[in-house]
């Protein structure tokens, strides 16, 4: 089939252009870009908050060959600013599609871009790190020093829900409180399907209010930007874990309630994001394969003894993918143990979570 986007144009912060052709919404942009390995799941991650803020590369050269299933998304929202890729599927096909990526696109107002080198500009980023960038129809009009200065910021407000809601059934057996830093829905799921109702509360819900609820549990979710920059949220969150609620966070969650324990985070070189990435369990040595999403990390040495310990290590670079507190009942994974990167790899973790509220799970 003949392709016939308009000429567009990635223009890096090094200068670097790529051509290629526009599909989806017009338009031009500024954001970090970052790649994702998966070779399926596109539409989760394109429907995932984490990448707010962001341009978001697709290594695997075919993408949209299954159309657009809403019943698949991760939220309401289109996550990324912007999306490229080799090529895009003009003619999907699964019985479940409700339409194409291009139709879906220009509907949300999405910029993409296809025919580009996806794999020289993916050996790129890993080799200088990760760079922010403009889609533009002139690269001779980029303004480097604007892409340069271009910061991911103040992203975790935006994304969360800004009224409290509820997933479930409201006479389920326990009830946990799901803080809202830019949730993916399957995490919400996994924990209706183990018989809880789910409140889905503002990022900035007090310890008070989730006292005065009188949940069970607590879990902290994933989602987008610096960390570190959410001086407020991690400031509540010092009073959260103080109230001895079983808690467990996952990506930006596990992050914020470390640098609540005074840890340290780091941005990483270029991240990790994709559905293979290895993950060891410190106290069994067993290595998970997990689905992950984050640019950021905990500093694994730097989380106070006397308070926890890493649970979880990144096989390839060693970094920090999870830890059990011990001043508290709670623990965190960096990995998504919602998204399912094997059959059911690490799911059995929302079990763990359960035993700790003093319920057993009862997955339907």
């Amino acid at each position: 089939m003949e392709r016939i986007g308009e000429k567009a144009y990635l223009v890096l912060e090094n200068g670097r252009v790529f051509q290629g052709r526009r599909f989806g919404a017009p338009g031009e942009l500024m954001a970090e870009v970052v790649f994702t390995t998966g070779m399926g799941g596109y539409l989760e991650t394109i429907t995932d908050p984490s990448y707010w803020g962001q341009i978001v590369v697709q290594t695997f050269p075919l993408i949209g060959n299954y159309g657009v299933i809403p019943a698949d998304f991760e939220s309401g929202v289109v996550g990324p600013r912007g999306y490229i890729v080799k090529a895009w599927c003009q003619a999907p096909s699964n019985f479940r599609s409700e339409g194409s990526l291009d139709a879906f696109f220009k509907d949300r107002g999405l910029c993409a871009l296809e025919g580009i080198d996806t794999r020289t500009l993916t050996k790129i980023i890993r080799e200088k790190g990760v760079m922010n960038g403009m889609i533009t129809s002139d690269p001779d009009k980029a303004d480097i020093g604007a892409i340069r200065a271009y910061k991911v910021q103040g992203v975790v407000r935006e994304v969360s829900t800004k009224e409290p809601y509820v997933m479930g059934s409201s006479d389920a057996r326990l009830h946990i409180a799901l803080m809202d830093y830019g949730m993916k829905k399957s995490i919400g799921e996994c924990l209706v399907k183990r018989g809880a109702k789910v409140t889905v509360c503002p990022c900035t819900t007090t310890a008070r209010e989730l006292s005065d609820m009188g949940v069970d549990g607590i879990m902290l979710s994933n989602g987008p930007g610096d960390p570190a920059e959410n001086v407020e949220l991690i400031e509540n969150l010092k009073e959260i874990y103080k109230l001895g609620k079983p808690m467990f966070g996952i990506c930006l969650g596990h992050q914020l309630l470390a640098l609540a324990h005074g840890a340290r985070t780091e941005k990483l070189k270029y991240g990790h994001r994709g559905e293979n990435q290895p993950v060891k369990d410190l106290e069994t040595g067993r290595v998970y394969i997990t689905s992950q999403n984050h640019g950021y990390a905990v500093v694994g040495g730097s989380i106070p003894a006397d308070m926890g310990r890493e649970l979880y290590v990144n096989v390839n670079d060693g970094t920090c993918e999870g830890v059990r507190y011990t001043d508290c009942n709670a623990f965190t994974t960096q990995f998504h143990p919602e998204a399912c990167a094997g059959p059911l790899d690490t799911e059995w973790l929302f079990d763990r979570f359960f035993s700790m509220i003093g319920g057993s799970s009862v997955c339907r």
